[in-house]
């Protein structure tokens, strides 16, 4: 079954070890923020570190896994259709807003979203870490600058990624305008057992 989270929304869901999570973008050029925690201790929590350490790239795509922080592996990526994420920049927020786009209204942002979503899982927000963008495309300069250009995802591209272990998962449909080429759409997701 296919679920839709609205544009500039969260949500937040179990996911159990052995089960697939495929992330959709439904209509194209949309992000979503991916937050993954292990279940019997939300302490345990996707780290970028960890996992550029043991992937040992910053490209993950199809083969790589995301580890927590405390060096477990958490997701498997098992099938990529962009092949193009960001897991260096932190979930947008009303900060970022009135960073970013001071001359725009400030929202809540994917923070604010998974903040709320997460609460009842025993997350507080102070215990979000970076996500795992997925979708979202930052490339990096040889001098190190970043910049933040529209997915270059179109309407049905995936990712499908297996649990490692029995998971919180929070995800978004993100709210920031750089990251989704100045529009906001959904995002789906459909979680199997196989």
């Amino acid at each position: 079954m296919t679920t839709r989270i609205p544009p500039r929304s969260g949500t937040a869901f179990h996911l159990n070890a052995g089960q697939r999570l495929r992330v959709i973008d439904p209509e194209g050029t949309q992000v979503s923020d991916l937050l993954a925690f292990a279940r019997h201790d939300t302490r345990e929590v996707i780290s970028n570190g960890r996992t550029f350490d043991y992937e040992e790239t910053l490209h993950l795509t199809t083969g790589n896994t995301l580890w927590s922080n405390r060096s477990n592996p958490m997701l498997d990526i098992v099938e990529d259709s962009v092949g193009r994420h960001d897991f260096l920049l932190t979930p947008c927020s009303e900060d970022t807003f009135r960073h970013f786009y001071p001359d725009k209204p400030v929202h809540r942002g994917c923070f604010g979203n998974l903040a709320e979503a997460l609460a009842p899982h025993g997350v507080a927000p102070d215990n979000i870490p970076t996500a795992f963008n997925v979708f979202m495309n930052v490339p990096v300069a040889r001098d190190g600058t970043l910049r933040v250009d529209p997915p270059t995802s179109g309407a049905g591209d995936f990712l499908l990624l297996e649990a490692r272990m029995d998971l919180v998962i929070g995800l978004t449909a993100c709210s920031a305008y750089a990251s989704n080429g100045g529009s906001f759409k959904p995002i789906d997701y459909e979680v199997s057992d196989d």
